[in-house]
């Protein structure tokens, strides 16, 4: 079935969301004769509504406080007090110091973003379960399909719900039922979800088989790569560890048994314009300027850059850029490098000198960049004699380090030492610009897919149980195979094939450069054990390591009050 995300608009569908819903019987007086019993009359019906929950995937992507909850309170990003910008009542603020409360509202949104996706999954595929094939006109091989996409969809929203919330209800039945489920316990939602993506696999597609218009369809591939996470982070979730079982399906990926997949030569190819047919990325969201482009947008990466920098980049679509996201400083105000290990996000490719990646971005023209980093001056793209200026009139000097320079040169130390959360102006810190932004003249302009999934997640995930097993030497390679990749040929930068290089904190700091701004960095130090004993800038350890889980939301509380809570909140 080789039709394509990008160009089916799904329609709406009323469904039971868990969150928002109550535990009261609502009556329903239909006004039509559209309802769920004689809905799907055609194969087109059931094209819209197998695909209606995935409209709503691309979305949580970000929504709901979904990016930044991952990234936030980990050591690489930051929302500071900009002079007065960005302070929101001292949410951010409690994000990075991993003080929330049930009162944050990303706490109570997160929940209802992916329980509605998981509602919509859960609606889809009782419709398609029991569609009467002949009358609709689609095969069985076709139905399977869509039941195994759906079970796998809905696999990617509870994944995502155990790993912030870990003690959740699981969902299998949504016409007809007007009350939550209870909370399983975590081993009971880790066998769940183990359970659905095993049994999804051998109905899902090949990546080959759906062809170039395959991107955001669940394949092999993408159910074996969600069963990799699970594994990796099982003695999370469970107490119980599953580095073996990990390794077992991420070499399976690697060698070919759930399709054809290829790590990129060139690191900004998972990332750019062409995306959506690359052989690395293994489950992804379709984009383009006038259709839909969830990661461009102000909640990830359209507002992480500063004050103006859309004409640095010279796409000037979407109106003013804006500084809400940006990495965490190195360096104090005086230029000294912090001395705590986790953190300093750009000091860790420097360690590496020859990275491409830390050139300065720039659009070449013709549908091409180079580097990754907004750093220094930004020039305009039009008119490179002007420079980007703060709103507040400053011409901005992006800089690694946190404070109050306002116009201070470059270079100059400033009186005022302070640094943290609450003393930042529009020059501090640096932007991250993976996903191309290229001028609005370019016919390529916002048209990257969103990878979800890359083939680079799973040869790290294996080098990272190699590495568990004491097998460095394998862990380097695999890690090499990919990072060869960001330095010029015959580079000093590659891993010794000893592995002796690697430790702990390398391991760390390599999974944060190859998926910085990613969404998952949260995810990663909580399973090397950093995320609540840890220190980076501005960030002491936690008296308590309850904020490895989030707490529901008190708004969630209000309409299912049956919900416990979380230890801790």
């Amino acid at each position: 079935m080789k039709f394509s995300l990008r160009y089916i608009i799904p329609i709406s569908i009323s469904t039971l969301i868990l969150g928002s819903a109550s535990c009261t019987k609502l009556d329903e007086t239909l006004y039509d004769k559209i309802t769920s019993d004689n809905f799907l009359q055609k194969r087109e019906d059931v094209i819209r509504d197998f695909l209606r929950p995935f409209e709503h995937a691309f979305w949580s992507i970000q929504g709901g406080g979904l990016f930044y909850a991952q990234e936030l309170p980990a050591d690489q990003l930051m929302t500071p007090n900009r002079d007065g910008d960005w302070f929101d009542g001292g949410k951010y603020q409690r994000a990075h110091y991993h003080t929330w409360t049930v009162q944050d509202d990303y706490t109570s949104d997160m929940w209802k973003a992916l329980f509605q996706g998981i509602s919509l999954a859960t609606n889809s595929l009782e419709d398609i379960e029991k569609v009467n094939i002949q009358k609709v006109q689609i095969t069985e091989a076709e139905k399977a399909d869509f039941v195994a996409e759906l079970k796998t969809l809905r696999a990617w929203f509870n994944l995502r719900a155990f790993d912030l919330y870990r003690n959740i209800p699981l969902v299998t039945k949504v016409k007809g039922e007007t009350a939550t489920p209870p909370q399983a316990k975590p081993a009971e939602t880790f066998a769940f979800i183990e359970k659905e993506l095993k049994d999804a696999i051998p109905g899902l597609p090949l990546r080959q088989d759906l062809g170039t218009t395959g991107i955001g369809r669940w394949t092999k591939g993408g159910a074996a790569a969600l069963l990799a996470r699970l594994y990796l982070n099982a003695e999370v979730y469970t107490g119980q560890s599953k580095y073996a079982e990990c390794a077992a399906v991420c070499q399976d990926i690697i060698d070919g048994k759930y399709g054809n997949y290829q790590l990129e030569t060139i690191w900004s190819k998972p990332f750019d314009y062409d995306n959506a047919n690359s052989s690395e990325v293994i489950y992804g969201f379709p984009a383009t300027l006038a259709r839909t482009h969830w990661h461009y947008t102000s909640d990830m990466y359209w507002w992480m850059a500063p004050h103006q920098a859309q004409n640095f980049f010279g796409f000037t679509d979407f109106g003013n850029m804006n500084t809400r996201y940006a990495l965490q400083p190195g360096r104090d105000v005086d230029s000294v490098e912090y001395n705590f290990a986790l953190g300093k996000p750009f000091i860790k490719f420097q360690r590496y000198p020859d990275d491409l990646r830390l050139k300065k971005y720039k659009n070449l023209g013709n549908s091409k960049r180079e580097g990754m980093f907004l750093f220094g001056y930004l020039p305009y793209y039009s008119d490179p004699t002007k420079l980007v200026k703060s709103n507040r009139g400053y011409t901005i000097f992006a800089r690694d380090q946190v404070g109050w320079f306002k116009d201070t040169p470059p270079g100059t130390k400033i009186a005022d030492k302070e640094s943290n959360m609450n003393h930042a102006d529009d020059n501090s810190g640096l932007w991250v610009a993976k996903y191309p932004i290229y001028p609005s003249k370019d016919p390529n302009a916002i048209s990257s897919a969103f990878a979800e999934i890359r083939l680079a997640e799973i040869y790290y995930s294996l080098a990272e149980c190699k590495y568990r097993a004491g097998d460095k030497g394998s862990a380097a390679k695999l890690l090499n195979a990919v990072r060869k990749r960001n330095y010029p040929n015959g580079s000093n930068s590659l891993y010794l094939e000893s592995g002796q290089q690697l430790t702990d904190q390398e391991m760390i700091d390599e999974w944060g450069r190859e998926f910085l701004v990613e969404g998952r960095r949260r995810t990663d130090l909580i399973r090397w054990g950093k995320f609540n004993s840890g220190k980076w800038w501005d960030k002491e350890p936690d008296n308590s390591d309850h904020t490895k889980i989030y707490p529901i939301g008190q708004s969630v509380f209000t309409l299912t009050p049956s919900l416990q809570q979380n230890p801790g909140y």
